[in-house]
This record gives C-alpha cells, sequence and structure tokens, in this order.
C-alpha cells in the first residue's frame, strides 16, 4: 500500500499546530500568573500608598516580569534551555530589553488612559492596566519565542551513503531505513 506524498507534509503541519497550541498554553500559565502578580501588586501599592498610578504600575510590572521569567526558563520553555554562560547571558539581556518594551506598551496605554484622558477613577485604571497587559502580552509572546527562547536547532536527519559494489552511482539512504540485503555470490 503506498502513501501519498503530502500524508508526511500533512504530519508535519498538525504537529506543529499541535507544539504552537502547547507553547501558547505553556506561555498563558505563566503569564496568567504574571497578571495576577501584576494586578495584585498594583492594587496592593495603590491601596497602601501615595504613588502616582503609572510609578505604582511600573512597579507592578517589574515584579511580575521577574516572576515571569522563572516561570518561562523552567516552565514553558525549559526544553529550549541551553546552559552555556553566553547563551544565557544572552537570553537574560534579550528578555529584559523586550520586557522592558512590553513594559512601555503595557504603561503607555494606562498612561494614555490617566493622563491624556483624565480617567483615573480605580476602576478605570484597573481596566486600563489590564487592556495594556494584553496589548503587551502579544508583543512578549512573539519576541521572546522569536528571540529570547528559542527553539534549539533540531539535528538533521543523518544520511547513510550506500556504495554500489558494482560500480554504479552511490545512493543515500535515512538511518531509519532498513539495512539492505547483501547480494549473494
Amino acid at each position: 500500500m503506498s502513501t501519498p506524498k503530502n500524508a508526511s507534509a500533512n504530519v508535519s503541519v498538525l504537529e506543529r499546530i499541535r507544539g504552537l497550541a502547547r507553547e501558547v498554553a505553556k506561555f498563558g500559565a505563566v503569564g496568567g500568573l504574571g497578571v495576577l502578580v501584576n494586578m495584585g501588586v498594583f492594587n496592593l501599592i495603590r491601596s497602601t500608598t501615595d504613588l502616582q498610578v503609572v510609578r505604582a504600575s511600573v512597579i507592578a510590572t517589574v515584579v511580575a516580569i521577574a516572576s515571569n521569567y522563572i516561570g518561562f526558563r523552567y516552565f514553558a520553555y525549559r526544553d529550549r534551555a541551553n546552559n552555556s554562560s553566553h547563551t544565557r547571558t544572552r537570553e537574560l539581556v534579550l528578555f529584559a530589553a523586550f520586557s522592558v518594551i512590553g513594559l512601555v506598551i503595557e504603561n503607555g496605554v494606562l498612561y494614555t488612559a490617566t493622563y491624556g484622558l483624565g480617567w483615573d477613577g480605580s476602576l478605570a485604571t484597573n481596566f486600563f492596566k489590564f487592556t495594556g497587559i494584553g496589548i503587551a502580552t502579544i508583543f512578549r509572546f512573539w519576541s521572546y519565542r522569536t528571540w529570547v527562547f528559542k527553539a534549539l536547532p533540531t539535528p538533521a536527519a543523518a544520511s547513510l551513503v550506500v556504495e554500489q559494489r558494482d560500480g554504479q552511482a552511490a545512493a543515500t539512504a535515512p538511518l531509519a531505513a532498513e539495512p539492505a540485503a547483501t547480494p549473494v555470490r
């Protein structure tokens, strides 16, 4: 029975979709915890201090970024870990840089609503902080998976060169193939 040539391509696409769905779920779990930390610290600071809205939000975002790094490194992207010091330093620098951009996006929305539109009530600030987190999350997901926690390269399928004894050109076969029968002389 023969299989269609595109059957392996369909499996590959399906596997890629499943892998992306797993990645999104793990990112969402870590991010959901980060949102709780972010909103909790923000509201705690707002209720116990006289800090301005955006300053309280920046502090809360920094705390959430720190907790999120731990979750991303050791849960969501643990399969992409490379423990060399150069790679870890690069990862931390990129994570910090993209997190700062996300912080600016998140708190820019809150700043615009609070100081640009004058919506500074408790409900409004929580709504716009949450909206800013949502917008920044899209950026963070893309940047973290593309630049920070890059997938480790998959080893190329090794091939075995099989030379034929009667002088014909060499052929290549994947390692998973069954060994060729030895000709009887």
